[in-house]
């Protein structure tokens, strides 16, 4: 893909319109009885609602339409080859933090990725609920505040771990040993909170928080998010310290002195 401003400008207004569409789909579900269904995961409880599985729907089926040459990978609803004629692949989590959403806390969103192959060139979070929205520009992070403001955004600098603010989603999701890995950077760590899927992510982005670590990600829960926290000045990787497209054990932080610290310790 030619990394364009006029090129890249129509795809982060597509992304924008994605974001739109899937917030009218939401939004009038969120905080209201809502039937919701068990997928089943090791990690146990792994709940999917009608909104989950309807705004995905509404965003491939706008994609399909309008850009019949992309592909798309979905959480919910798998995801489609294009036509052969582009290198552009759409990945989509309609709701990432489902447990979030249905117990009514606003600590989810909508991730909505493009890969140019192998390659994030564009990722977005989008949270209705308190009409917040971060994306990658070509240079840089934004974060749309709920008063419609837009602001850059940067990540902060915090070298060393001793002074750092370190988050998980759960540390349910962490295997034994992987646990012991996080403990020992958490131990260290000034404050560790937990909770924030997506949005743990975007607060490191943003310079709230200087360390996020998960396991057992998929693409579908990261990719959005590396273009983010890349173009904030921050870094993402698995824990091994190669790329984070493919999920897994995941390690974010803003200061890059600050992820080769966590690496050394997480890679074992």
């Amino acid at each position: 893909m030619s990394r364009s401003v006029a090129g890249f400008s129509a795809l982060l207004k597509t992304a924008h319109h994605l974001a739109d569409l899937s917030s009218g789909v939401i939004l009038p579900r969120f905080r209201r009885p809502i039937s919701i269904d068990d997928k089943g995961s090791k990690f146990g409880f792994d709940p999917v609602t009608a909104a989950d599985r309807d705004a995905e729907r509404a965003i491939s089926r706008y994609l399909a339409r309008n850009y019949p040459g992309h592909a798309i990978v979905g959480e919910e609803h798998g995801g489609r080859d294009g036509d052969g004629s582009s290198t552009l692949r759409w990945v989509i989590d309609p709701i990432d933090g489902t447990k979030a959403f249905i117990m009514g806390s606003p600590m989810w969103g909508t991730l909505i990725g493009l890969l140019d192959g192998d390659t994030p060139v564009l990722g977005m979070m989008n949270q209705p609920f308190t009409g917040e929205r971060v994306w990658s520009g070509q240079a840089a992070a934004h974060w749309r505040t709920s008063d419609g403001r837009t602001r850059r955004v940067r990540t902060r600098a915090c070298k060393r771990l001793a002074e750092c603010i370190v988050t998980t989603t759960s540390p349910d999701l962490l295997g034994k040993d992987d646990r012991e890995r996080f403990n020992s950077i958490a131990s260290r760590a000034r404050l560790t909170r937990y909770g924030g899927d997506c949005y743990g992510y975007c607060l490191l982005a943003g310079g709230h928080v200087d360390l996020v670590i998960e396991t057992g990600l998929k693409p579908h829960d990261v990719v959005a998010l590396i273009p983010i926290i890349e173009r904030a000045g921050g870094r993402i990787t698995t824990w091994d310290g190669d790329s984070a497209t493919g999920g897994g054990r995941i390690v974010a932080a803003g200061d890059p002195a600050l992820h080769a610290a966590a690496v050394k310790i997480l890679a074992g």
